[in-house]
């Protein structure tokens, strides 16, 4: 929920826009709060720069679900892109209950059959879904990193052929490292983001495996982008933090371009 007033999300925009004017050859996606992607769409203008994207979206086209945004209502007011299946979006359950504000962010309740029908309510409205996998650090600890990621990629992708899968984009986002200041050594986070692509060319082929885009999310700051995009199975980042700054976003985006 950052920089989303009107104004907060088309300054970061403006300044973004003029710190990556003359940069080539990077794909940069920018995903504010539902109530910013208007003053967004306006602030990107004509910009073939940056694209939007949303961070969530819901599988039914209409009805009386209140609340609820389609996929058909993004794609409406210029949305290219979304985000689904985040790990703060994501039903986990274990956490103490009392403690309400940590407990409501792995309790939004989206399982591997919802990220499923978002991703494919997505793929029919002509968007492109960014499928978010990862463990949390007692799955990690209890060496079940792989079986998880497994599971949730097969759940994921569920009923997708092999053009939409290579349309799509997938994020390993390690939930112990989002929000907290730690990221996944790169050497593991790029052997998971191997392990993704792996799992891909057995569900769809070698082909499939190649084209589709793997991303790393967890921490990902200018101080570690360097080392983290040399891998050669991480092809971007998911950034969360550092994207709220401007200039830290386009130090991100500028390692990408000359990696």
């Amino acid at each position: 929920m950052n920089k989303g007033t009107a104004s907060e999300a088309s300054a970061l925009i403006t300044e973004l826009l003029a710190e990556i004017e003359s940069l080539e050859g990077v794909e940069v996606i920018v995903c504010p709060p539902y109530t910013a992607l208007a003053s967004t769409k306006v602030a990107l203008g004509n910009s073939t720069k940056i694209a939007l994207g949303a961070q969530d979206v819901f599988w039914k086209a209409t009805g009386a679900y209140t609340g609820q945004v389609s996929a058909g209502m993004l794609k409406d007011i210029g949305v290219q892109y979304v985000i689904i299946g985040h790990s703060e979006a994501r039903g986990r359950f274990g956490v103490p209950e009392p403690d309400f504000d940590e407990a409501i962010l792995q309790h939004f309740g989206d399982t591997d059959s919802s990220v499923n029908r978002k991703a494919r309510a997505a793929l029919e409205a002509g968007l492109i879904p960014i499928i978010c996998v990862g463990e949390t650090l007692q799955e990690r600890e209890d060496g079940n990193t792989d079986l998880v990621i497994r599971e949730q990629l097969h759940g994921a992708l569920a009923g997708f052929n092999a053009d939409q899968l290579a349309e799509s984009v997938l994020a390993y986002e390690p939930v112990w490292a989002i929000g907290t200041g730690r990221s996944c050594d790169a050497s593991e986070a790029d052997r998971v983001c191997g392990y993704l692509r792996f799992l891909v060319g057995e569900m769809y082929g070698s082909a499939t495996a190649e084209a589709v885009r793997v991303q790393y999310g967890g921490s990902m700051k200018p101080d570690n982008a360097g080392e983290l995009l040399s891998k050669p199975d991480i092809d971007g980042g998911l950034i969360g933090g550092a994207s709220l700054k401007a200039s830290d976003f386009a130090a991100i985006i500028r390692t990408a371009a000359n990696p």
